[in-house]
């Protein structure tokens, strides 16, 4: 008649799928072993980290000193500095139209991964409209490694 199996209740059934104990453990093990791997890679170089970190921010905060100029028709000026970013300046010349979020997110201008407040010249030393500087780990012009002065100018766009 029929070539189906024959009915088998589920205590009776094979126990060859799934995953057994074991498998899951090796699984488990393998996952801890590269998690491992990759922790120790990343906080060997906590200083380079930074460093990375420190360039995305200051490219974020080009383009919104850059968004503000095609609003506004200029940059922030040195007095109103990278907080005309996220608040609306009192310090002439006053924004036309401000975005009720500003043009960053938050409410403070964030500072570089060291804690220090990112710099802003305008104009820039090197002849751009403007300049955004982070001055590494010690917070001082000059120095290499962790310490090395970062730029938008040097960055690029």
């Amino acid at each position: 008649m029929h070539d189906c199996p024959p009915f088998q209740p589920i205590y009776m059934r094979s126990k060859t799928s799934g995953f057994s104990l074991i498998e899951l453990l090796v699984v488990i093990a393998i996952m801890a072993i590269l998690a491992g791997v990759v922790a120790i890679n990343v906080m060997d170089k906590p200083g380079k980290a930074k460093i990375i970190a420190a360039k995305t921010q200051i490219r974020i905060l080009q383009t919104a000193v850059q968004v503000y100029r095609t609003e506004q028709g200029r940059i922030p000026t040195l007095e109103q500095g990278l907080r005309a970013l996220v608040e609306k300046t009192a310090i002439p010349p006053l924004p036309e139209r401000f975005p009720q979020d500003g043009y960053i997110e938050g409410v403070t201008v964030p500072r570089d991964p060291w804690g220090n407040e990112y710099i802003y010249v305008a104009p820039g030393r090197s002849g751009a409209s403007f300049e955004i500087i982070s001055y590494g780990s010690d917070g001082e012009p000059g120095g290499s490694e962790d310490a090395i002065d970062l730029s938008s100018a040097e960055l690029g766009t």
